[in-house]
């Protein structure tokens, strides 16, 4: 401003003095000394820790926070740079600037972390200084791991999981949910049964925790019961085993129901033909005729429990022939239905006979002539179902459409790998379940399962998909398979990341 009028202004520039010790020019401090001979006068380090030794587990990859918490943490991650702060002394009597590991060889049981401190030294100067502390790793098993290695069947508690179907395709979904939200770090063992999953745990605690979770993402009940192992009288001390029984409703996803007449009335006179489309914490009813729906919750289906009328592994396929839409699309708990009336034949009767059906369905926004779809044959089906009696002069109708089919679609894709993945929990399989039979049967249940991931973006809103790293699409494959077929797109997959890979690629980086 000073410029603008034309008056004249006078630069400051700051002097240089020379170092008290080694004479050098630099700028002035309160010391009047240099930052190197202020080091070599002054090491701001001194009684502050350059070697500790820190305790590690082996088995489940934690490390002793004295005097007996154990915290897990991986290699490099902020909870192992934050435990390994908090475990050198007298740090507070310096201002900690900075942290950092510095590479180290996994297998050489050395963490080293470089550390940037300041402190206040001579008539105020602030000093600045880094160094090294190097962590000495020694393996020592945490309390709950000496007592599995001890003896691997010594379980404290047990979960024994069980739903009453002919098919396992809400564990195969559960499996995932456990996955995604670690829910079974915890357990020591984890078996598969006939019905259902047993997992076994070392503390009571982790039970009930494992138990509060399945109440969380699927409809079920549970009741517990101990049995004394063993006591002492002089102690007074009791040592119990804990089972607790979870058993998850029967009603699943795409299953027909015959509701009960005093569950339709109290939800309005809902049904009494509904079609499950969703089970979470809830189950979400549709009226396939009206678009009417409803949720229970857990405690709602178990104070009148109720059965499925046919399941999902009756499902029949149909050709569409024709399509008359009578509503426009509806969003119902996040998904698109639309009412039309249609006319459709079994796939089964071409070449013999020429029965048509004329329904109605809730997929009008999705079928057109000539499609295919899945749905259940009422007309051939001899239902003897107690609830349906109860409806008397109800007349049942010849099919009810479930869902769009795309079998011949997967027809063409069969054999071929998919883009993407899934992970699995480290299961035992019990002797019961064991044969050849018993696996075809499974594989032929997961490849459903991974159907229904790819035709349903609501089924994997909740569950982790990982890119398959040996995958190699195909431009071939891609014209062949047509634009059609669902699948899973890129954005929703996520890098499944592997340890030793990282190394690699950190060795040859430095080579």
């Amino acid at each position: 401003m000073a410029q603008d009028t034309g008056m004249f202004t006078v630069h400051h520039t700051i002097g240089n003095v020379l170092c008290c010790k080694c004479g050098i020019s630099m700028q002035p401090n309160a010391a009047n000394m240099c930052a190197n001979c202020l080091r070599s006068e002054i090491d701001i380090t001194e009684g502050l820790q350059k070697h500790v030794i820190i305790c590690h587990c082996p088995e489940c990859d934690s490390y002793l926070q004295p005097p007996r918490t154990w915290i897990k943490a991986q290699l490099e991650s902020k909870e192992l740079l934050t435990f390994c702060v908090k475990r050198l002394k007298n740090l507070n009597k310096v201002r900690l600037v900075q942290a950092e590991f510095i590479w180290t060889e996994p297998h050489s049981k050395r963490i080293k972390v470089k550390l940037k401190v300041q402190k206040e030294v001579l008539h105020g100067a602030i000093l600045e200084q880094a160094y090294t502390v190097e962590f000495v790793i020694q393996d020592q098993m945490c309390e709950a791991c000496t007592r599995v290695q001890a003896n691997p069947d010594q379980w404290v508690a047990a979960v024994q999981l069980r739903q009453h179907v002919t098919h396992r395709r809400t564990f195969f979904y559960l499996e995932q949910l456990i996955l995604k939200h670690d829910a079974a770090s915890r357990a020591i063992m984890i078996k598969q049964m006939d019905q259902g999953i047993d997992m076994f745990f070392s503390n009571r605690s982790h039970a009930v925790k494992f138990v509060e979770f399945i109440g969380k993402v699927v409809p079920s009940r549970s009741r517990n019961d101990k049995q004394l192992v063993s006591h002492d009288p002089k102690s007074n001390n009791y040592n119990y085993k804990y089972t607790f029984s979870v058993e998850i409703s029967p009603v699943c996803r795409e299953d027909l129901i015959c509701l009960p007449p005093k569950v339709s009335n109290s939800l309005g006179n809902l049904g009494p033909l509904v079609i499950c489309t969703k089970v979470s914490n809830h189950i979400a009813l549709l009226d396939p005729f009206t678009l009417r729906n409803c949720f229970l919750d857990a405690e709602q289906y178990w104070r009148a429990s109720f059965k499925s009328l046919l399941s999902s592994r009756l499902l029949v396929e149909y050709i569409v022939l024709d399509v008359e839409a009578v509503s426009s699309e509806v969003n119902i708990g996040g998904s698109k239905y639309a009412l039309a009336d249609a006319q459709v034949a079994r796939i089964s009767d071409f070449g013999k006979n020429d029965t048509i059906f004329n329904v109605r369905t809730h997929l009008g926004h999705l079928l057109n002539p000539g499609d295919y779809a899945l749905g259940y044959d009422l007309y051939a089906t001899n239902s003897n179902d107690s609830e349906l009696d109860k409806y008397k002069g109800f007349v049942l109708p010849d099919v009810i459409l479930v869902k769009k089919s795309y079998e011949e679609k997967w027809q063409k894709k069969r054999g071929k790998p998919r883009s993407w993945k899934l992970k699995s929990l480290n299961m035992e399989i019990d002797d019961n379940v064991k044969g050849r039979d018993h696996e075809e049967k499974m594989n032929s249940e997961y490849e459903q399962f991974l159907r229904d991931l790819e035709e349903n973006p609501d089924l994997r809103f909740n569950i982790s998909l990982y890119r398959n790293k040996e995958y190699q699409p195909s431009e071939m494959a891609s014209v062949t398979d047509g634009d059609d077929a669902p699948s899973v797109p890129l954005e929703e997959l996520l890098a499944d990341l592997d340890l030793s890979e990282v190394e690699d690629d950190n060795d040859s980086m430095r080579e």
